[in-house]
């Protein structure tokens, strides 16, 4: 990647922070994109050298305009993008009836819209030059049956439909599409990240369940990835133990929901008891 720009959304903190630190190990010139900007300026500042250029962005993701201001930068001072990285995200778990609207609409803000918000910004750029690799972070959650968590299962299962289709369009462009589907990885979107939550279960509980799945450190989970983005995989998921779940998935949907239900009788164990989330009023 000596010599590639790569731009990375959610760059400051968790998997991206480890994207962009692997990928400035590799020679790229990389832009750390976040909402967080003064984290992203001292990850920035932290990993600069004589032979590296880091550059730190403010990008709040579920804002179109933004989005084309901050490519609009990185273009100007690089001159291309040749891997953007839409891994920014949230989680918010719990069961659907303690959601509200607005749970919702901020989970498909940042998980979903944020990734069509890049490709709209980048991908023009990168038809124009025939030339390119689009890295969309997805989720196991995106491959398999998972509880407690529909909000988010239900975006990254729309990143990896999106991220599948837009493979085969932008393989006459030259432009390659790969989707991340991370098992557990030892991040804060654990606990749902900066700007997730959850709706019914304590973050102590959630560390202690996710700790059961052994969580793979950030570090090795990009240096991985980054790999596999090399070969060019369509979808890969790291740690590679998490294709079973997949495989399952695939071959018996029955029986991987018969796992599931299992797992969400264990998280209702450990969960704070709640009533269900206040109705919306109907309109009109």
């Amino acid at each position: 990647m000596t010599g590639k720009v790569a731009f990375v959304t959610g760059g400051a903190s968790g998997i991206g922070a480890s994207l962009v630190t692997k990928l400035v190990e590799r020679g790229a010139e990389v832009w750390i994109a976040d909402r967080q900007l003064g984290p992203a300026q001292e990850l920035a500042q932290r990993l600069a050298n004589p032979g590296a250029a880091v550059h730190a962005v403010e990008l709040d993701v579920r804002s179109y305009p933004d989005f084309e201001r901050a490519v609009a930068t990185a273009i100007e001072q690089s001159g291309r993008i040749d891997y953007l990285f839409n891994n920014a995200g949230i989680g918010i778990g719990g069961e659907i009836d303690s959601f509200t609207v607005d749970d919702w609409n901020d989970i498909i803000d940042v998980n979903l819209r944020g990734v069509v918000h890049g490709i709209q910004a980048v991908y023009p750029t990168m038809i124009s030059r025939r030339s390119g690799h689009i890295v969309n972070t997805a989720s196991m959650a995106g491959l398999v049956t998972m509880t407690a968590q529909a909000g988010y299962s239900a975006t990254k299962h729309a990143v990896v439909a999106l991220s599948k289709t837009l493979r085969l369009e932008a393989e006459r462009y030259g432009i390659r599409v790969s989707v991340l589907c991370p098992g557990v990885v030892r991040t804060p979107i654990l606990t749902g990240g900066r700007y997730g939550r959850n709706t019914s279960v304590s973050d102590e509980d959630l560390l202690k369940l996710g700790e059961a799945l052994r969580p793979m450190d950030p570090d090795d989970f990009a240096e991985r990835s980054l790999r596999a983005v090399l070969r060019n995989e369509a979808i890969i998921v790291v740690p590679r133990w998490w294709k079973a779940l997949w495989y399952l998935e695939r071959l018996s949907p029955a029986l991987s929901m018969a796992a599931a239900k299992v797992a969400l009788k264990r998280t209702r164990e450990v969960q704070t008891p709640r009533p269900p989330a206040t109705p919306t009023p109907p309109s009109g």
